[in-house]
């Protein structure tokens, strides 16, 4: 199945264009200036400490948060903004964000839904698809996340792993060109984190756009093929993997890497001592 086809003249334009993304709460300023691009097929890893805006930036991509200033443009095409400068009516503001995908932390399932039925639901209540249509590629993509044996069971019975898994069916239902991803692994258990990055690590192979918002190194080192790192609201560094993980050209970078490493020993020490 194919997730991510692009026509010839789509290749050179950028999926998304953020440019100038600025936001506030208030006399806190979250955003500060946010400009970068995202081509197709791209993995870009969001990276910095708590509380350095990424999360608010992924929601003002899709405009459930609105930006104070600036411009994000999907293929092209301004969010949030008519070619006439008036604020898009929330109709139309919907049907743009069914082209971008997200995937939350804490999953967002209904509850009263089987899994097959969570996939299902929005191509067909929003998009209007043909119901077989969209069970055939439901089943499909459950297979590709590894959940074919739980089509009927509801979201109480399964792990958190396994919800996450079914939320990113549900993201990949609606046909994306942009999947956002907001630190998909930190409501889980650690056992359950692989399978999660297992997924994520084949959607980027398949050449799935991505952006993802993480706190897991070794999935950003392996699977970006850019890092964009922020630090109170800014863009710091961008770089690709092997550059920045190795040689960060920031002194605020380096001494982020070298706190993770200083946890990661620490949490490696700590399993020891208590095994």
């Amino acid at each position: 199945m194919t997730i991510n086809g692009t026509s010839t003249a789509d290749q050179g334009r950028p999926v998304l264009t953020v440019a100038g993304v600025s936001k506030a709460f208030g006399s806190l300023v979250v955003l500060d200036d946010i400009s970068f691009r995202v081509h197709r097929g791209d993995t870009v890893c969001l990276l910095g400490p708590s509380g350095s805006g990424k999360s608010t930036l992924l929601r003002c991509i899709n405009w459930l948060e609105r930006p104070d200033s600036g411009e994000v443009y999907l293929s092209g095409e301004r969010i949030g903004v008519t070619a006439g400068g008036v604020v898009m009516h929330d109709r139309d503001l919907s049907r743009m964000r069914t082209r971008i995908g997200m995937v939350f932390q804490h999953f967002a399932l209904w509850p009263h839904l089987t899994v097959l039925q969570n996939v299902m639901e929005a191509p067909v209540q929003v998009q209007r698809r043909p119901k077989a249509e969209v069970r055939a590629e439901a089943e499909a993509l459950l297979a590709k996340v590894g959940l074919t044996d739980k089509r009927d069971v509801f979201p109480a019975k399964l792990s958190g792993g396994q919800k996450q898994r079914v939320g990113i069916a549900r993201a990949l239902a609606m046909r994306p060109e942009l999947l956002l991803f907001d630190e998909p692994t930190s409501a889980l258990d650690p056992e359950l984190v692989g399978e999660v990055l297992a997924v994520m690590r084949g959607l980027a192979q398949d050449g799935m756009t991505m952006i993802v918002v993480t706190h897991e190194m070794a999935f950003a080192r392996e699977a970006a093929s850019r890092i964009v790192f922020l630090d109170r609201g800014r863009v710091v560094e961008t770089a690709t993997p092997n550059a920045f993980f190795t040689a960060p050209a920031t002194e605020r970078a380096q001494q982020f890497l070298l706190r993770y490493a200083s946890n990661g020993a620490q949490k490696v020490a700590g399993s020891a001592s208590g095994s």
